[in-house]
C-alpha cells in the first residue's frame, strides 16, 4: 500500500487546492448549507439543487468535471487516484454536489463502458455541464435486495418499448430530467437473463413521481409509476436481455460512491468539537467512544488508500469497494448513535430547536440510507463472504428456472 503521494500526485493535489481556494469558500462550523440536502420544504430543496448546478457548472468551466472520464467525452482523462485526491480536498470546502452523484458517479461510467457512441454524444456532455440531473429506476417494492427479481415489464412495439411497472426509493426523481431503468423484456429465461437496461426521459408521458416523506422530514426518495411509457429502441444500453451485466457496472460504481462518504457528513474533528461544546470531552466513556471513532476513521482512510493504490497500479476494483462500503455503513451507524448521545437530553430535539439546526440528528437519522442503499449490510456481507472469503454460497432455489415459472407473492 502506498501511504504518500507520488511527486505527480502531490503536484496534482496542489493544483486542486489552488483551484478550490479561488472558487469555493472553506468549510466552517456553519452547517446550514450542509443541511439543505435534508430540507423538508420545497424552497430549501430547490436551493440545494441550485447550488449543486452552480458548482457543477464551475467544475466544468474550469476543466475539473469528470476527472476520470476520457477527454473524448469531456473529461480530464485522469486516474482514480486523482479523483480520490480531488474528493478529499473538495470535502474541505463548502460546496454542494449531491444531486449529480447518480449521474457523474454511476450513469457516466456505465455509458462510457456500455453505451453507443450516439448515446455518449447525447448524454455525457450535458451531464458534465450540470444541465441534466439523473436518477436510477432500479429497485421495486418486490425487488430490493433481490434486484434481479424485478417485475417491471418492457414489450417491444415497432421501434419502441412500452414499459409498465413501479419503482421505489428513487433518489432525486422529482428534479431529474433523465433516468436509467431496468425492465424485464423476457420472462421465459432465468431472472438475470431477461433484463434490459434503458435510458429514459423523465418527461415522457406515463411517468408519475410521488415523493416519499422520510423519518428526517425530507422527501429525498420517491416512488415512480410507469404506465404505457414508450421508450425508443435506440435508448437500450448494451444489448437486449444483457441488462444485468450493464447494471453490475452501475452497482459497482454505486458501492464505491457510498463507501467514499459525502461532503455533507461529519468528520472526526467535527465530532470532537461537538463533544467539547456539549461538555462531554472529559467524560471517560465519551472519550473511549471518540477514540473508537478515530480508529474507524483511520481504517476507512487506509481502505481508501488501498483502493487508490490498486488504481494507481492499473488494477481493476477488487474486494476494496465492497469492504469499503460495508465499513462505511457500520461507521455511519456507530457515529450517528454517538453524536446524538453526546448531546444528552438535547439529543432528543430536532430541527431549529436542536444544536446546529439539527445537523447531528440528521447524521443519526440518515444512517439507514447508507446501510440500505447500494446493497444492504446483509447483502454486502454475503458478497464478501462468497466472492472474497470463498465461503459456501447460499442455496438458490431459483437458479436455472424461467422467471415466468417462479412463485409470485
Amino acid at each position: 500500500m502506498d501511504f504518500d503521494d507520488t511527486a505527480g500526485e502531490a503536484a496534482f493535489r496542489a493544483e486542486v487546492r489552488a483551484f478550490l481556494a479561488q472558487n469555493a469558500p472553506p468549510r466552517t462550523g456553519d452547517t446550514s448549507t450542509r443541511l439543505l440536502r435534508h430540507a423538508p420544504d420545497p424552497t430549501g430543496a430547490a436551493e440545494h439543487v441550485r447550488r449543486c448546478r452552480a458548482w457543477q457548472h464551475t467544475l466544468h468551466a474550469n476543466g475539473w468535471a469528470g476527472i476520470t472520464w476520457p477527454r473524448a467525452y469531456g473529461g480530464r482523462g485522469g486516474t482514480g487516484v486523482e479523483q480520490a485526491i480531488f474528493d478529499a480536498e473538495q470535502a474541505l470546502f463548502d460546496v454542494s454536489t449531491g444531486v449529480f452523484a447518480v449521474g457523474i458517479g454511476m450513469v457516466g461510467p456505465t455509458l462510457i463502458v456500455h453505451g453507443s457512441e450516439e448515446q455518449k454524444d447525447r448524454y455525457l456532455q450535458p451531464l458534465l455541464r450540470g444541465d441534466e440531473i439523473w436518477c436510477q429506476l432500479f429497485s421495486e417494492p418486490g425487488a430490493g435486495s433481490d434486484l434481479a427479481g424485478l417485475s417491471t415489464r418492457a414489450v417491444l412495439d415497432g421501434d419502441e418499448w412500452v414499459v409498465d411497472g413501479q419503482k421505489v426509493w428513487t433518489s432525486g426523481a422529482q428534479h431529474s430530467a433523465m433516468a436509467i431503468l431496468l425492465a424485464r423484456t423476457d420472462t421465459s429465461v432465468p431472472k438475470h437473463a431477461g433484463i434490459t437496461y434503458f435510458v429514459v426521459d423523465m418527461a415522457t408521458p406515463g411517468i408519475e413521481v410521488r415523493p416519499l416523506r422520510q423519518i428526517n422530514g425530507a422527501a429525498h426518495f420517491n416512488e415512480v409509476f410507469l404506465s404505457g411509457v414508450r421508450i425508443p429502441a435506440v435508448n437500450v444500453v448494451g444489448e437486449v436481455g444483457d441488462g444485468w451485466r450493464v447494471a453490475r457496472t452501475t452497482l459497482s460504481n454505486e458501492r464505491g460512491l457510498i463507501g467514499g462518504g459525502t461532503t455533507a457528513a461529519a468528520g472526526f474533528s467535527d465530532v470532537v468539537d461537538l463533544a467539547r461544546r456539549a461538555g462531554r470531552s472529559g467524560d471517560p466513556v465519551a472519550r473511549q467512544r471518540l477514540a473508537a471513532l478515530f480508529v474507524r476513521t483511520e481504517i476507512l482512510r487506509y481502505l481508501g488508500l488501498r483502493a487508490r493504490t490498486a488504481a494507481s497500479r492499473g488494477r481493476p476494483p477488487g474486494p476494496e469497494s465492497s469492504v469499503l462500503k460495508l465499513a462505511y455503513s457500520r461507521h455511519a451507524a456507530l457515529t450517528g448513535d454517538l453524536v446524538v448521545d453526546l448531546q444528552g437530553p438535547e439529543g432528543t430535539l430536532f430541527g431549529e430547536a436542536a444544536l446546529d439546526g439539527g445537523f447531528w440528528q440528521q447524521q443519526f437519522l440518515g444512517q439507514w440510507a447508507v446501510r440500505i442503499g447500494g446493497g444492504t449490510d446483509q447483502i454486502q456481507g454475503n458478497v464478501i463472504g462468497e466472492r472474497v472469503l470463498g465461503l459456501p454460497a447460499e442455496r438458490r432455489v431459483d437458479r436455472g428456472i424461467a422467471f415466468s415459472d417462479l412463485p409470485k407473492a
